[in-house]
């Protein structure tokens, strides 16, 4: 079928780690512009997410789907289309996570063991939320370590969604919210079938947050490196 909408990640996919496009990736999304509709599926904020990509003008799907902005010509900016805010009792997830700790050894961190954000997502920082960037680079790089204790984490917190996140941290969306589920939500509003949409992403190993994506079925373009995403894309301008 032909293709209608494609979806990104950004960091890693359209970006280096929180940097801003390049000229030569704002011009494949011009050209893609032209017969598709794009947008971008992400798990950070929307706001966030538009800044870094220099106020490009699409549509964002924020907070793993728990936010939803479109861009909005007019104004040149987003318009806030949903914004779920999930309560999470923070004593008893902290409980969770310390027995956790306790039971690996983890018990040594800086900072807060948990960071607890507005919408219900949290961040599981292994390190800590104060631990510094050489320790946390250093801490699992190839992701092996977290992916070795990934399913008794899913095990001890089934009321999220979790992702091996970050350079040292597990990322928890509250269920159903993960990429998959909020694309499934845009295309049933939009009449779109899972064989109109390509997916482009670069997190689809176990744990990642593209992974959700790639089980679903929705066509996907795996994405190793980010400078090679032009040329990958390149067919379907």
């Amino acid at each position: 079928m032909k293709t209608k909408l494609i979806a990104f990640d950004l960091d890693g996919t359209l970006t280096q780690h929180k940097t801003p496009l390049s000229p030569e990736m704002r011009a494949t999304l011009d050209a893609l512009r032209a017969s598709h509709s794009l947008l971008m599926v992400g798990a950070g904020a929307c706001r966030r997410i538009f800044n870094q990509m220099g106020q490009y003008p699409i549509d964002i799907l924020g907070n793993y789907g728990m936010q939803y902005a479109e861009y909005d010509e007019a104004s040149r900016d987003l318009k806030f289309v949903s914004d779920v805010r999930i309560p999470c009792d923070h004593d008893e997830v902290l409980a969770r996570a310390n027995a956790f700790r306790a039971s690996h050894g983890l018990t040594e961190f800086a900072g807060d063991s948990l960071e607890f954000h507005d919408s219900g997502v949290v961040t599981f920082a292994i390190l800590g939320t104060k631990a510094a960037q050489a320790d946390k680079l250093a801490f699992d790089p190839d992701r092996s370590r977290r992916r070795a204790i990934y399913p008794e984490v899913c095990a001890l917190f089934p009321d999220f969604k979790v992702f091996v996140g970050g350079s040292s941290s597990f990322d928890m969306a509250p269920a159903p919210y993960d990429k998959a589920y909020a694309l499934s939500q845009i295309c049933a509003a939009r009449g779109i079938a899972k064989d109109e949409v390509l997916y482009v992403g670069d997190d689809y190993g176990p744990g990642g947050n593209d992974e959700s994506v790639l089980l679903a079925g929705f066509p996907f373009l795996k994405i190793d490196d980010y400078r090679d995403t032009p040329s990958l894309l390149r067919k379907y301008i």
